[in-house]
C-alpha cells in the first residue's frame, strides 16, 4: 500500500535548491529495491521537465514584481549660453539654466488591474506546474506496476523453463532406456526454444521497464542493477464513484486552471478598460534666465478621441466569454475521466478475481496432474504440451489481470488528483 502523496506539498518541497539534483548511482552499482512511494520522491525531486516547470513558475513570480512597479519620473536638464570665466562674452546673451521634473499618473487603477493580472498568471501556472507533478506521478507509478508485472513475469518464465528442463532430462533418460522414440524426445527437446525465447524476452522486459522508470528520476545512464519491491495482490477499495468525482472537482489542478483562467481574462478585461482612460502627465520646471529665476507647472492630458482602446475592450469581453465556457468543458471532462477510470477499475478487478480465485489454481492443478501422468508414461506428450501451454498463457493472464487493476487504480488517482488507496 502506497502513502498519500499531497500535490501541492510535494511543489513546495520542490522549490527547494537542496532538491534540484537526482541521486545518480554509479554504473553497475548494485542499490536496494525501492518502494512505490520512494520512487514518486525521486521523480519529484530529480524529474528535468518537473525542474523546468518550478524554474518557469519562478519566472512568472518576477512578473509581479514588474507589474507592481509605479511609474518613474523624469528629470530634464538644460543649459545655455554658458561660458568659463575666462571666456568673453561679446555676445551679450546671459546664460540660461533649466530642470524639469515630469511624471505619469496612470487613471483607472491600471497598475491594480495589472498587478491582478499578473497575480492571476502565476496561479494559472502554479495549477499547470501541479498539473504537470500529477502527470508525472502517473507515469512513475505505471511505470513502477510495469516493472513489477515485468519481474514477475520473469520469475514465471524462469520458473517454466527451469521446470520443463527437468522434463527434458527425464526424457532423454527415458530415451536412453528405450522407453520413447527419438522422435517423441525432439519433440520434447524443440519446446525447449520457446521456454528460453520466453526467459529471454521477460529478462529484456524487465531490463527496458526498469530504464524507462529510471529516466523519470532524471537518470542519464540507468543501472543495470536497479530494483524495485512491492505487490501486486488487488487491493479491496472502499470509495464511490460519488466520492471520486466529488474528490476531482476539489482537487483537480487543470481544472483550477481554467478557473483561474477565468479570473485572468476577467482581470485583462478590467486592465483594457483601464487602458480607455487617459493618463495625465504632471511637470514641474525651474529657469534661470542670468539672474532671473522663474518656476512653472504644466499638465499635459491625450485627447482620447479617436482610439480608445475599443478594440481590446472587446476582445478581452469575447475572451471572458470564452474562459467561461472553457470552466464547463473542463468540469466536464474531470467527470468523465473519473467516471471512465471508475468502469476500468471495476472491469479489471472482475477480471482479477476470476483468475485468483478459480483459473490460477485450476492451471497449477491441471499442469502438475499431467506432468506427473507424463512423466509416469501414462499420458500423451500432447495433452502434456497442451497442459503446459495452458499453463502458460493462464498465468500470465492472471499476472496482467492484476497489473491491469493497479493501473486502472494509478488511473482512478490521477483523474481524481488524490491517492484513492487507504
Amino acid at each position: 500500500m502506497t502513502r498519500k502523496v499531497s500535490y501541492v506539498l510535494c511543489a513546495i518541497l520542490m522549490a527547494s535548491p537542496a532538491l534540484a539534483a537526482p541521486p545518480s548511482p554509479p554504473p553497475g552499482a548494485a542499490t536496494a529495491p525501492i518502494t512505490l512511494q520512494q520512487a514518486v520522491d525521486l521523480a519529484l525531486t530529480g524529474n528535468p521537465s518537473l525542474i523546468a516547470a518550478r524554474e518557469h513558475l519562478s519566472a512568472e513570480h518576477a512578473t509581479m514584481l514588474t507589474a507592481s512597479a509605479r511609474q518613474n519620473p523624469t528629470l530634464s536638464l538644460l543649459g545655455q549660453s554658458v561660458t568659463l570665466p575666462e571666456v568673453n562674452n561679446s555676445s551679450g546673451n546671459p546664460s540660461f539654466y533649466s530642470a524639469n521634473v515630469s511624471r505619469l499618473f496612470e487613471r483607472g487603477q491600471k497598475r491594480r488591474w495589472r498587478m491582478e493580472g499578473a497575480a492571476a498568471t502565476a496561479q494559472v501556472t502554479e495549477s499547470q506546474l501541479h498539473d504537470q507533478v500529477r502527470q508525472v506521478v502517473l507515469s512513475v507509478r505505471q511505470a513502477f506496476t510495469v516493472m513489477l508485472g515485468a519481474k514477475a513475469a520473469l520469475a514465471i518464465a524462469e520458473e517454466n523453463l527451469t521446470d520443463y528442463r527437468k522434463t527434458v532430462d527425464l526424457s532423454k533418460a527415458r530415451l536412453d532406456a528405450g522407453d520413447i522414440t527419438r522422435t517423441d524426445f525432439e519433440r520434447i527437446d524443440l519446446q525447449l526454444a520457446q521456454f528460453e525465447s520466453d526467459d529471454d524476452t521477460a529478462r529484456l522486459n524487465r531490463q527496458q521497464a526498469g530504464a524507462q522508470l529510471q529516466q523519470l528520476f532524471g537518470v542519464d545512464h540507468p543501472s543495470p542493477t536497479f530494483d524495485v519491491t512491492g505487490t501486486l495482490e488487488p487491493p479491496a477499495l472502499t470509495l464511490t464513484m460519488a466520492e471520486a468525482e466529488t474528490r476531482a472537482l476539489a482537487a483537480r489542478p487543470d481544472y483550477q486552471a481554467a478557473r483561474q483562467s477565468l479570473l485572468l481574462a476577467q482581470a485583462n478585461a478590467r486592465f483594457a478598460i483601464a487602458n480607455g482612460t487617459a493618463d495625465p502627465t504632471v511637470s514641474g520646471e525651474y529657469e534661470r534666465n542670468g539672474t532671473d529665476n522663474t518656476f512653472g507647472v504644466s499638465v499635459s492630458i491625450p485627447l482620447r478621441i479617436f482610439d480608445r482602446n475599443q478594440g481590446e475592450k472587446q476582445r478581452t469581453g469575447y475572451e471572458v466569454n470564452s474562459n467561461r465556457f472553457a470552466v464547463i468543458a473542463a468540469r466536464n471532462q474531470v467527470v468523465s475521466d473519473v467516471d471512465q477510470a471508475w468502469f476500468a477499475l471495476e472491469t479489471t478487478r472482475r477480471q482479477a478475481i476470476r483468475y485468483n480465485t478459480h483459473y490460477l489454481d485450476e492451471s497449477v492443478r491441471v499442469r502438475d496432474n499431467l506432468q506427473f501422468s507424463y512423466r509416469s508414461g501414462n499420458s500423451t506428450l500432447l495433452d502434456y504440451l497442451e497442459a503446459l501451454r495452458d499453463y502458460r498463457s493462464i498465468q500470465l493472464s492472471g499476472l496482467n489481470a492484476n497489473v491491469q487493476v493497479w493501473l486502472a487504480i494509478h488511473q482512478l488517482s490521477f483523474a481524481t488528483a488524490t491517492d484513492i488507496l487507504p
